[in-house]
């Protein structure tokens, strides 16, 4: 992406564009705000339906997951059966995942990943990426199917596969997303919200240092450019310090 020509103004001038553009960010601050008391309002859903998954120790039910919390975050993790690795874009938002997990961790909140493929499946990639968040297999269950994010062959191929919570044409069997539940002190647990495709931008905090920046995202279509973090052709990125 080439920039194209700019305004270039004295400082005085600089400052005073930045103010009204202040004015628009506090007002998107004050409306994101918003949204999330918003999210949180949403009714709930109970979960009656035993879901097992399978982790390093062998079964495991949904409760399991919650690591003795109350909040659990699932990223619904595209890797299905047969696949030697895991989608780029999904790997792009992983790479979050340690960093604010040494906070969320310590606030009340258990973040898991949960993939379609068989447990053994996906180790050699979580060791390959150097991940430390928990990852489990909903293999055999209908996890993926109930929470929006696989769909079966035949729905696909006669097109009334859903994804985003409508009918898309264009549904592949595994797709990414992001589900939240709730489990009070009676041990019941609720499905508290889900989100799909762009909804998932607020995970990838690399994408928020790019929209300050002159050049954006840069890119036409969606993650486009992104890699696993070891296929960059220059796996050394570049310091911005030199000593």
């Amino acid at each position: 992406m080439k920039i194209q020509s700019h305004a270039v103004v004295s400082r005085e001038e600089w400052l005073t564009a930045r103010r009204r553009h202040l004015a628009h960010e506090k007002a998107f601050t004050r409306e994101r705000d918003k949204l999330s008391a918003e999210r949180r309002a949403l009714p709930w859903v109970k979960i009656d339906k035993d879901y097992r998954f399978q982790g390093p120790q062998g079964e495991l039910k949904l409760a399991d997951l919650f690591g003795g919390r109350s909040q659990l975050v699932i990223y619904h993790f595209m890797f299905g059966e047969g696949w030697d690795e895991g989608c780029s874009g999904c790997s792009f938002l992983s790479d979050h995942v340690d960093g604010a997990n040494q906070h969320l961790a310590h606030h009340d909140v258990a973040v898991v990943a949960v993939s379609h493929a068989p447990f053994a499946e996906f180790q050699p990639f979580k060791r390959r990426m150097g991940w430390k968040f928990d990852w489990v297999s909903s293999d055999g269950s209908d996890f993926n199917y109930d929470f929006g994010v696989s769909a079966r062959a035949e729905e696909v191929a006669a097109g009334t596969a859903t994804y985003n919570y409508e009918k898309s044409d264009g549904a592949e069997e595994e797709l990414p997303g992001l589900s939240v539940f709730y489990r009070n002190d009676a041990g019941e647990i609720f499905h508290t919200y889900s989100t799909y495709a762009r909804g998932l931008d607020l995970l990838v905090g690399a994408y928020n240092y790019l929209d300050l920046t002159p050049k954006g995202r840069n890119e036409q279509e969606i993650m486009e450019w992104v890699r696993h973090h070891d296929r960059y052709e220059d796996k050394e990125p570049a310091s911005g310090c030199h000593s």
